[in-house]
């Protein structure tokens, strides 16, 4: 996907243009209470990458997910996906892209296995074919020992993982995450976002996933909007997020004397905090703002103690935009 300004990418390099889609759900009597899900959103993506949506609850990123792997109809705007529009043509799109919940549900007596191969055979999968596929996939997704086990049996995590290993069963071009790690313990996330990553890098898959995992988002996705109240408020890389909304590096410094009344007025210099005996000075450009700070502080014969540098994190560009 483009950074705001730039021109899009030609049509042929996308896997999914999205243009003023909106959604509005409707309750109550005659529908008279409405609720605006989506407002106007406008998204490119390109194909073989990973990309995050990211944003609060009932921002809209599940209803964005669910209008582009066609299980909710648009009120307005357009959608293609993989070159299909997402209404006109559901059927053929249906069968090369796929979806996993972080809150998934399946028919409670059904076994472990048994699920995968439900889903197997919706895609066409029989016989020795979906044998196969059911087994690696159970085995790729540490679910051996689960296999027979009853769907109401399992722990949140466990049905986690078989959400996953449906999602996978068609081998779909263009997977839907929405929240693909909630609720799994650490060690098995770290291992889901490498298998996330993998499929990128080895199939060329497309993926679009949700999460409230900054690192997750950060780790994982080439590029990532931030949706709120049906609205994408910005989009781009980690780092272009963090330059758009001005949260630069961050120089913390103990200095002698410790309060130096120009450093806020000092070039490239964003934001000046203080906080038991640390000055931080957030800065455009920590590279090239330290060793002009070292050479100020010392032709004004200020001593250095102690200094620190360090790159925002993803989640206070959340927080900034979530407010």
């Amino acid at each position: 996907m483009s950074s705001p300004g730039a021109p899009p990418p030609p049509v042929a390099t996308l896997a999914i243009d999205a243009r003023d889609v909106a959604k509005t759900f409707r309750a109550g009597w005659l529908g008279r209470r409405r609720t605006p899900a989506l407002q106007g959103v406008s998204l490119t993506v390109g194909r073989s990458v990973i990309f995050g949506l990211l944003g609060p609850n009932g921002a809209g990123k599940t209803t964005l997910l669910s209008i582009l792997a066609t299980l909710l109809v648009p009120d307005a705007g357009t959608a293609t996906v993989l070159g299909l529009d997402v209404v006109r043509d559901a059927n053929a799109l249906r069968r090369r892209l796929n979806m996993a919940s972080g809150r998934p549900s399946f028919l409670w007596s059904l076994r472990v296995a048994e699920i995968v191969a439900f889903y197997g055979r919706l895609y066409g999968l029989h016989g020795a074919a979906l044998a196969r596929r059911v087994d690696a996939l159970v085995e790729q997704y540490e679910l051996t020992a689960y296999r027979r086990t009853p769907y109401n049996e399992l722990s949140t995590g466990l049905k986690q993982r078989v959400a996953l290993a449906k999602a996978l069963v068609n081998d779909p071009e263009l997977l839907f995450l929405d929240e693909p790690t909630l609720g799994l313990d650490p060690d098995v996330s770290v291992r889901v976002r490498q298998h996330i990553a993998d499929l990128r890098r080895e199939r060329g898959m497309t993926i679009v996933l949700t999460t409230h995992y900054m690192r997750e988002a950060e780790e994982l996705c080439d590029e990532i909007a931030f949706i709120k109240d049906g609205r994408i408020l910005a989009r781009g890389t980690a780092a272009d997020l963090k330059r758009q909304i001005r949260l630069g590096d961050v120089i913390a410094l103990k200095l002698d004397p410790p309060r130096l009344p120009w450093l806020a007025e000092a070039p490239g210099v964003l934001r000046l905090e203080e906080s038991d005996g640390w000055v931080a000075c957030t800065v455009d450009d920590a590279e090239k703002r330290l060793p002009e700070l070292l050479r100020a502080f010392h032709a004004e014969g200020v001593v250095v103690r102690n200094v620190q540098v360090r790159e925002p994190e993803l989640e206070e560009v959340f927080v900034e935009l979530a407010r």
